[in-house]
């Protein structure tokens, strides 16, 4: 296993989207996720994606 860490982001039910580490995403209860995007090489990374989500309508900002 690479120490390299891969990050995702999982839309809730409530429409809003978080950023998740790979290994908080393994754990997640499969009900709590609408949607996902990724794996992402960085957070930096998946929080542009993230805010492109919000721009194109798919996530609520928090």
């Amino acid at each position: 296993m690479s120490n390299t860490q891969l990050w995702y982001i999982v839309k809730r039910p409530t429409g809003t989207c978080e950023i998740v580490a790979s290994r908080e995403f393994e754990g997640e209860e499969k009900q709590e996720i609408v949607e996902k995007w990724g794996p992402f090489n960085s957070q930096g990374v998946a929080i542009a994606r993230r805010v492109g989500l919000i721009r194109a309508g798919k996530c609520q900002p928090v």
